[in-house]
């Protein structure tokens, strides 16, 4: 099997935390040649020299960001995630974010990436889940991108905690509706079966007739999915807790959902089984890759509690996972494809 996707992306410690500096040499001494910038590193860039978060701020704080991704040989894939966009009631709130796309199209231009992500809405109130207001949203957005020079393009996720929309069936039907070119999917594996397999609020971790339902998303993934509409991928996995996630539990948050909950707190790179990754991400990239020919970008995502330790060491620890992470995902590929 001819496999070689780009990584695109590491998280190597929390921007307010480990300064950006720290987190993209991490990355470039570990072998990475891509990256995703969160709007939180231009946040916390403009902090650190000096400005406030104005969008001329974000600007110069944007080519500060470029500059040393310049210097350590590393290209910015992703700039994300735009939130709480789709399906807002109130216009004047609508009107606000589309300024802010404006700015970070800017963005996007002065890092040099061409891909936004998009998760999905998971305000619990002033949306809604009417999908032509939503298609009109996401039109909107995906029609100013295509206004630019090169066209920039749009990643929408599914969230497990969406407040509408919460699959990758969700998402991939909202594509089909928007209908742009430069409008598609990112896939990430824990949202994927933290929401059809996984349940942090059981025991067991798993929901009830987990396989099968996964075996049935897969089957319908591969049946139905444009491949080609996939911008980027994100093996991820995550911890089975040692209880369940309800109140009394340690992490419990009264004002999220579980499943964002245990996203914030517990993610684990794929393949990291040995410490502790239970969610079935190996049949979820053998459907992507093998079952259904994905060859685009890949990128290492992960959320932790202890990315909030201060240690300096923190970003490079996490980035030689990250790198050992892809190693295993690529070997155990390779093996499975040798037996189809």
């Amino acid at each position: 099997m001819d496999f070689v996707p780009t990584v695109a992306s590491v998280s190597l410690g929390h921007p307010t935390v480990h300064p950006i500096t720290a987190r993209l040499s991490a990355a470039a001494r570990h072998g990475f040649k891509h990256v995703e910038i969160v709007e939180a590193d231009i946040l916390e860039q403009a902090k650190a020299l000096g400005f406030d978060d104005s969008a001329s701020s974000q600007t110069e704080a944007a080519k500060s960001v470029r500059a040393m991704c310049d210097e350590l040989g590393l290209t910015v894939r992703v700039l994300q995630p735009f939130w709480f966009y789709e399906g807002l009631l109130d216009k004047a709130e609508h009107l606000a974010k589309i300024e802010k796309l404006k700015l970070w199209l800017k963005l996007a231009a002065i890092l040099g990436t061409q891909t936004i992500q998009i998760p999905t809405n998971w305000l619990t109130s002033g949306t809604t889940g009417d999908l032509e207001v939503i298609v009109r949203d996401l039109s909107e957005m995906a029609d100013l991108g295509l206004k630019e020079d090169p066209v920039v393009s749009f990643a929408y996720e599914g969230v497990a905690w969406g407040t509408h929309i919460d699959t990758w069936q969700g998402t991939w039907d909202v594509v089909k509706r928007v209908g742009r070119p430069n409008f598609g999917l990112c896939l990430d594996t824990f949202h994927i079966a933290g929401r059809v397999w996984g349940d942090p609020t059981v025991l067991s971790g798993m929901n009830e007739d987990a396989d099968k339902a996964l075996d049935e998303s897969l089957e319908e993934m591969v049946r139905d999915l444009d491949v080609g509409k996939i911008f980027y991928v994100q093996p991820g996995d995550a911890e089975r807790l040692d209880r369940p996630l309800v109140p009394g539990h340690p992490l419990y948050t009264a004002d999220q959902k579980p499943r964002m909950t245990w996203s914030r707190n517990a993610r684990l790179f794929a393949y990291e089984q040995h410490l502790g990754g239970y969610l079935p991400v190996e049949k979820i990239m053998e459907t992507l890759v093998i079952g259904m020919g994905y060859r685009g970008l890949i990128s290492a995502e992960v959320f932790s509690r202890h990315l909030f330790d201060p240690r300096p060491e923190i970003p490079s620890e996490f980035a030689d996972r990250a790198a050992k992470s892809y190693r295993r995902m690529v070997e155990a590929l390779e093996q499975q494809s040798g037996r189809k």
